[in-house]
């Protein structure tokens, strides 16, 4: 009996890359409130794990932002019919309530999604890009673009990640 296109991609395809984030990771975030400025820098841990046998991994991380406690989670998956990186995101800090749902392309060392926020505060939507750079086994970036609704892209987060386990 032949493989499931799902059972090829978790053995050899893309599944099979975002398995290589499972693990533990300790590091540092930057973040940014201004073009240039870093507002933030402090020590970040997360856990990346696999679930729904393999068809997505989920990032759980904690830290502190301005000396308050931060937590988080993402949980990313590669949609093969539709051929493109998906994520869901929510937070302590920058997400408040919501969930940014985001989706995009792959990278030369990981992917990149899109999604959008806004509300009362943002009546036109800003963009929001992640982009999770494996650089190698044990060196994973991940870095978060606030995009304007004049289309400027300016760095909002950087978490700069070493494997502990």
């Amino acid at each position: 009996m032949s493989k499931s296109k799902f059972e090829t991609s978790l053995e050899s395809g893309v599944h099979n890359q975002l398995q290589s984030l499972v693990g533990s990771w300790k590091g540092t975030t930057k973040t940014w409130f201004e073009p240039g400025v870093v507002a933030d820098e402090s020590p970040m841990e997360g856990t990346i794990r696999s679930i729904l046998g393999g068809r997505f991994v989920i990032h759980e991380y904690n830290g502190s932002l301005t000396d308050q406690p931060f937590e988080g989670i993402a949980i990313y998956g590669h949609d093969i019919p539709n051929n493109n990186f998906q994520s869901a995101w929510i937070d302590s800090f920058h997400m408040g309530t919501g969930i940014m749902l985001s989706s995009g392309a792959p990278t030369t060392s990981g992917f990149s999604v899109l999604g959008s926020y806004g509300g009362p505060d943002f009546p036109e939507p800003w963009g929001w890009r992640t982009v999770v750079e494996l650089l190698d086994n044990d060196n994973l970036i991940i870095t978060a673009y606030n995009i304007s609704p004049e289309g400027q892209e300016d760095k909002a987060t950087e978490t700069v990640y070493k494997r502990v386990g």
